[in-house]
């Protein structure tokens, strides 16, 4: 029986074809859609002077938008080293390698202190570990802006939804720490 949103996920995933198969209680490498990508990067107001953490970047891809168009620099923390790697090559391939890193850590130990916008696509199970480390990292005025799933015992400031494809929508959760 499914118990939490996030093992509904994960047989979501198993039974739409996705060929990876994980343990229930990790978070799966699924890629944002660009254009929700794209949303997250403009709810969050990101700028040139803005330092943007990306928890489980994947691939890389929305620290590259936000470095290559918003002018931003970023860190993508990802606990797959393969993933790493592949962020590392686009990162090349975009020519913004110079405005980004990609670090092989755990989510939950890294320092997210110097983060003007952190950005996630975590299991909600994963979002109540990490609001703590937020809640002790971020300085006020600080952005959070997670896709798909909310943040337990945090009111977003705005909630958008991205058109998706035949399995769901997307929604786009805002934070703003207060200043």
């Amino acid at each position: 029986m499914v118990k939490t949103l996030g093992e509904l996920l994960f047989f979501a995933l198993i039974f739409s074809g996705c060929s990876t198969v994980w343990s229930i209680g990790e978070v799966p490498y699924v890629p944002t859609p660009m254009e929700v990508v794209e949303r997250m990067l403009e709810m969050a107001e990101v700028k040139e002077g803005d330092l943007v953490y990306d928890l489980g970047s994947g691939d890389g891809r929305i620290v590259i938008r936000a470095a290559k168009k918003f002018g931003a620099r970023g860190v993508g923390i990802e606990i797959d080293s393969r993933l790493v790697r592949i962020a590392q090559e686009n990162a090349r391939k975009e020519g913004v390698s110079h405005r980004v890193e990609f670090r092989e850590q755990d989510a939950l130990t890294a320092d997210l202190s110097r983060a003007t916008v952190v950005t996630l696509y975590m299991f909600p199970e994963f979002n109540a570990k990490l609001r703590p480390v937020l809640e002790r990292d971020l300085k006020p005025g600080a952005r959070v802006v997670s896709h798909d799933f909310p943040i337990e015992g945090w009111s977003p400031v705005e909630i958008q939804k991205v058109k998706g494809n035949f399995l769901h929508d997307h929604t786009i959760f805002l934070w703003k720490l207060p200043e």
